[in-house]
Parts: structure tokens; sequence; C-alpha cells
């Protein structure tokens, strides 16, 4: 991976899942990274044994004081900031539509777009010190479709895609790049964060059975893993990407291709399916 040699990186949420995969990689590749999260332990646990090349600090991202303040140290430690990932999130609330507690729904709406958002504002003033940068946000495949995430959630990662978008439209003027990726479904704390404190025995099974079938999920039959999406997110990141800007990537090992009558063998209609007796005559 060429381009992160001496660059400067802030990725939130990286105490675990698919930050912390993304912070060792590009500590690994060169960059000093820093790594925020309202989980200052976790934070740390992942800057653990990097000589140096990241750093913890805690970041809540729905506070924009406390946002602001990161910042603030970034430009005094560095001067500058060259990357910014814009990762931290959860799963919002499940309830659908008829259901919907509207305080919930804006707090969604604050952890996964306006957070994005609120990164984003903050982090361009330091990229314009460093004559240009790379701003990556993480959707979903949620944002694609129905049926892969409760409502909020979906509609959030929705709003992250055209934010990117439009975000690429106005930066481009200051050499900032913004993109962003869709993950499928990765294996990471995500689906169990919620009840995995008053049910640590539902949340274990769970996780179990996730592992078991993920790899039948899509396509590539394969787990998704952090470190699968930390892969194309140094490359956004990277002046691999220079001339890529307002597009998303798919990390999802196919999920998206189509329906799953198109990529498993072992895919059953229903006996009386029209499709059937087409193919048989």
């Amino acid at each position: 991976m060429t381009g992160l040699d001496g660059k400067i990186a802030l990725v939130t949420g990286g105490a675990s899942g698919i930050g912390r995969a993304t912070a060792r990689a590009m500590a690994a590749n060169g960059a000093t990274v820093v790594i925020g999260d309202r989980n200052l332990d976790g934070a740390e646990e992942t800057a653990r044994g990097s000589a140096g090349r990241m750093q913890a600090m805690a970041l809540d991202v729905t506070d924009e004081a406390q946002f602001a303040e990161v910042m603030s140290t970034i430009e005094q430690r560095h001067g500058r900031l060259d990357i910014l990932f814009n990762n931290a999130g959860a799963g919002g609330t499940p309830l659908g539509i008829a259901d919907m507690e509207m305080a919930a729904w804006d707090a969604t709406m604050s952890l996964l777009l306006g957070s994005v958002a609120l990164g984003t504002k903050l982090a361009v003033p330091l990229m314009k010190k460093a004559g240009g940068g790379s701003i990556v946000n993480t959707a979903s495949v949620a944002a694609l479709s129905a049926g892969n995430a409760p409502l909020a959630y979906s509609v959030a990662k929705a709003g992250v895609l055209h934010f990117t978008k439009v975000a690429a439209a106005e930066l481009a003027r200051h050499n900032i790049r913004v993109n962003a990726i869709c993950p499928g479904l990765i294996l990471t704390g995500i689906f169990t964060a919620s009840y995995a404190a008053e049910q640590p025995e539902l949340a274990a099974e769970m996780q179990e059975y996730l592992t078991h079938t993920a790899p039948f999920t899509q396509p590539l039959r394969k787990p998704g893993m952090p470190e699968d999406v930390a892969q194309v997110v140094m490359f956004l990141a990277s002046n691999a990407a220079a001339f890529v800007t307002g597009a998303h990537l798919l990390v999802d090992g196919g999920l998206m291709v189509g329906p799953r009558h198109s990529w498993d063998p072992d895919f059953q209609r229903p006996p009386d399916h029209p499709l059937n007796k087409m193919q048989a005559g």
C-alpha cells in the first residue's frame, strides 16, 4: 500500500472492529494514527505496542466541543491532518416506523450521520494546511436496499452516501477527496453490542451463530473480517486513489450483486414457481 508514509490520520471508533483493524493497518503502513473513541480503554488497547505510531484520545463524536478539542490537539501536536476515517457508530434504535420513538431516531441520526458531517467540517481547516487530504466515511449495504438493517440505521447510512457525494463536490477545490465504504456482513461486535452487557450468554451465542453462517451469506464463501474493510479504507485514503472522490466501494463479498438464486447453486424455488416450468421446457 502506497501513500501513507508520514501521513497524520484520525480514526473514529477505533477501539474495536473495523476502526481498530484500520488504525493498526495504517500505522503498520507508515501513518501516525490518532484513535478517537468514547471507550478510551479500548482505544488505548488498540494503540498498545505501536511504539508511538498510534495515540488514543477520548472522543464522543456526537459532542461537538469534544470533537473540536481532539482536532485542536491534533493541530498542536502535528500541525495538520491528512486522513479522516469517519467510522464511529452503533446499531441505533431497532424500532420500525410504527413504533419509532423520535428521541431514539434523533440519537441514531446524530451518531451515524451528524458525526460524519461534524468530523468533516472540523477536518477541513487542518487538511487545507496540509494542501489536501482524504476523508473516508463508513456507510453500509443497508444504504442501498431494505432488509439489511433497522430503519433508522439504514436511512442514516443512505444519508452518509449522499453527504459523501455533496461534500466531495464542494471540497475538491481544496484537494480534499471524500469517499465512502459500504461493508456487508462483517464479523464485528456491532450485532451483539446492544445486549452484550445484560445478556452475555445470548450475545456469545449470537456471535457464534454469525461466525458459522457468515461464509454462506454472500457469493464469496468466506466470513467478512474487519481487516478486509481496512484494506479498502487504506486504498481510498492513500495516494493510490488520488483520482477517486465522491465514490462508494462495496466491501460485501458480492452480497449486493443480485438475488440469491443468481449466485447460490443450491437455491431452491417453490415447486410451483413459473421459472421452473420455463427452464424445464
